[in-house]
């Protein structure tokens, strides 16, 4: 504590004494100028080098070094007065008041310029760790943005046509001002009906020109962000679903649906507003300003040294702000996140009754939405409350100097009027300015998460390119290794080898959870092994073009998923082409044509949500005819004949063994199934553990006959 103490003493001591220094400097040359034949330029360049060498003396003997800020400090300092003089002599060919004699109004005057020359110098020139630090950030959100750009290119005329509308607006904006100002002096002086009309008339046409262009901008803008932002959509959505299945696994329901609701929203706002405002601000700024300049540059120059100070409290708010605005975007992906489980488990959620605990773990994630909103908009309070103190106190010292102007002649009251109306809004104009690239990299923020969807490649490779005339459906599994990405560390298949000959029927038993619908799902290839490989005649299982190896293997589960739509569209799922008669025929052997018929619609009956309007074993039916109607040359059947009554079950089997030259891989459920089977495979521990026919198995009295004696125990077939 002691230390913190000496240390904010001694700076207190090096202020006081640096002030001392230069106001003594500054009152010596004041009275050299009134007393000698001394060049005026020449005494202020003299006063800038003794000012900048007596306070860097100052400070190193005070504080013992020189930090970055404080050198930005005693340079513009030393600097800025010496440059305003000298500009103003060059440019205008005359002195201020200033520039004449030593004041402690024109002293207090320079050191405010100084300190907001120096806020600039901070802001827009960081130190180099800072930039080192932040350069990496920036790049990448320029980079980003560029991108974005560029997806906007179906729109550029649109965009074209918003900037042209733009400009106009921007134009006939900025002469609202001064022709107010000029109505002002018309009434305040003798009176002349013709200017007075004539001014009156130019501020309605720029008013109703200013209107038109930006009603004419606003909706050609919002048609140019509606049209990219659904084709972000569609290209995010394009790209998620091309994922592996892995990755919906380890990523959240809610935070890919708040990427695909909100982040492509914001990512269209990016350029396309953003922009807007930026161009439309920037073009009116610089206009104002040239204005402003013709009606008094004393005063502008004056009203300029607020934009370093509001540029601070810009960044700073910006850097806190879009912090938590980024915090924000997460937890609302949360919270949607528990809608989305809570709406596709409710029948889980109502059968244990465990409303009220879902409901209180929604309100929990909405309270921490909340605390970080209410962070947020206390951020923005206190900024608001800032620019408004600095915004209020530019307007006093503008005023006051405005009112010494006039009674000296050099502005009349119009001309008063129409600065103050320019200066009111080139703040508004500022602030934009400086607000505006924080809420673009806010924006860019969003677009980087949409980009990181849409860059993204699968793990499971889908850019095969192999597909014969003819297949003999032969898959071979050869050393697989296997765990999911859901649990890296827990072994699913470990050198696992298995053949399934072309047209024969192979069955996999075993205990649950060890690891039969792995096989399903890596031969799907769902998932990608760690290590060995799968073959498909002779050929790796990733050689194969993604849309025909899913025609020649199809899979029937036994939790079959229907979509919204009729019975046709879900038989024909991902065909581009079939027949009413290869609709019925797949719908015979899978013993549904007779249900379907008895519908009032047929194959046009609406299945509804996830096919909630059909029994469960009506639903395993179509899925059955689903996969039939691509005549696969390899079929598989994970546990489907649970929800199939004996009749369905017989004639599904009839069917199947029409079809000699189909592969077919069953997860047994029931016992017939399992002993018509070409061979029978018994999986344990990630391992075969032993293969035959049921026949052979029985008697080598195994863990077939283990398994198969323990489940009759218990009045159970193998599963």
């Amino acid at each position: 504590m002691a230390i913190n103490t000496a240390t904010v003493m001694r700076r207190v001591v090096a202020l006081i004494v640096a002030v001392c220094v230069d106001l003594s400097l500054f009152y010596a040359t004041g009275l050299v100028a009134t007393r000698s034949d001394f060049g005026h330029l020449a005494r202020l360049w003299v006063l800038a080098a003794l000012r900048l060498l007596a306070l860097n003396a100052v400070t190193l003997l005070t504080l013992g070094h020189l930090k970055p800020w404080l050198i930005r400090v005693i340079v513009s300092h030393g600097l800025l007065p010496a440059l305003f003089e000298t500009g103003t002599k060059v440019f205008y060919h005359e002195e201020t008041e200033c520039g004449s004699s030593a004041d402690v109004r024109c002293w207090l005057m320079g050191a405010g310029a100084s300190l907001a020359g120096a806020l600039f110098w901070e802001i827009t020139v960081p130190d180099a760790d800072d930039a080192a630090a932040g350069k990496e950030k920036k790049q990448r959100a320029r980079v980003l943005f560029v991108r974005v750009l560029r997806l906007y290119k179906p729109e550029y005329l649109l965009l074209l046509g918003g900037l042209v509308m733009l400009t106009l607006a921007v134009m006939c904006e900025m002469f609202i001002p001064f022709y107010t100002g000029r109505v002002i002096d018309i009434l305040g002086t003798q009176y002349q009906p013709k200017e007075f009309v004539s001014a009156l008339l130019f501020m309605g046409l720029y008013s109703l020109g200013s209107s038109v262009s930006a009603g004419c901008r606003g909706g050609i803008l919002l048609c140019a962000i509606s049209a990219f932002t659904c084709r972000m959509k569609v290209k995010l959505f394009g790209a998620l679903t091309k994922q592996e299945i892995g990755f919906f696994e380890t990523t959240k329901t809610g935070e890919i649906t708040s990427r695909l609701s909100r982040d492509t929203t914001l990512m269209g706002r990016a350029v396309c507003l953003n922009v807007n405002v930026l161009l439309r601000t920037f073009i009116k700024t610089l206009g104002m300003i040239s204005l402003m300049m013709n009606l008094s540059w004393k005063l502008t120059f004056l009203v300029l040294m607020e934009t370093p100070i509001t540029g601070l409290i810009q960044n700073v708010y910006d850097t806190h702000y879009q912090r938590l605005s980024l915090a924000v975007q997460d937890s609302m992906a949360l919270s949607n996140e528990v809608v989305n489980e809570v709406v596709s488990s409710i029948h889980v959620v109502r059968s244990f009754n465990t409303e009220k605990h879902e409901a209180r773990r929604y309100d929990d994630r909405l309270m921490d939405t909340h605390i970080l909103k209410t962070h947020q908009n206390t951020i923005r309070a206190v900024y608001l409350l800032a620019r408004r103190i600095t915004g209020l106190g530019m307007q006093v010292i503008m005023l006051y100097y405005g009112r010494l102007f006039i009674q000296s002649g050099q502005m009349t009251t119009g001309n008063l009027l129409s600065f103050i109306l320019y200066q009111s809004d080139l703040g508004d104009n500022i602030r934009t300015l400086t607000y505006i690239f924080g809420d673009m990299l806010n924006s860019v923020g969003a677009a980087g998460k949409v980009f990181e969807y849409m860059d993204r490649k699968p793990q499971v490779s889908m850019e095969g390119k192999l597909k014969p005339d003819q297949m003999k459906g032969h898959v071979i599994f050869r050393n697989l290794n296997f765990a999911y990405p859901t649990q890296p560390d827990k072994t699913v298949l470990q050198d696992f080898s298995l053949e399934l000959k072309s047209g024969q029927m192979t069955a996999l038993v075993g205990p649950s959870g060890k690891g039969k619908s792995t096989c399903v799902s890596l031969l799907e290839r769902f998932y990608e092994q760690q290590d060995g490989e799968i073959l498909l005649d002779n050929e790796p299982l990733e050689s194969y073009d993604h849309r025909f190896l899913h025609k020649k293997i199809a899979v029937v589960s036994q939790e079959p998923v229907l979509f919204s739509g009729s019975i046709r569209d879900n038989i024909t799922y991902g065909l581009a082409e079939c027949s009413l008669d290869e609709i019925q025929e797949a719908a015979r052997k899978a013993n549904a044509h007779d249900f379907i018929l008895q519908l009032e619609k047929g194959y046009d009956t609406e299945v509804g949500e996830r096919g909630d309007h059909l029994s469960k074993s009506e639903r395993q039916r179509i899925a059955i005819a689903r996969a039939l109607v691509r005549q696969p040359q390899v079929l598989i059947l994970d546990e489907i004949t649970s929800s199939l009554d004996m009749e369905s079950e017989k004639k599904i089997q009839q069917a199947l063994a029409s079809c000699p030259n189909q592969t077919l891989l069953v997860i047994a459920h029931s016992l017939k199934t399992i002993e018509r089977a070409d061979q029978i495979v018994v999986i344990g521990d990630g391992r075969v553990q032993e293969q035959g026919t049921h026949q052979d198995l029985m008697d080598g009295k195994g863990s077939y006959y283990k398994l198969r004696e323990k489940l009759f125990a218990e009045g159970s077939s193998p599963q």
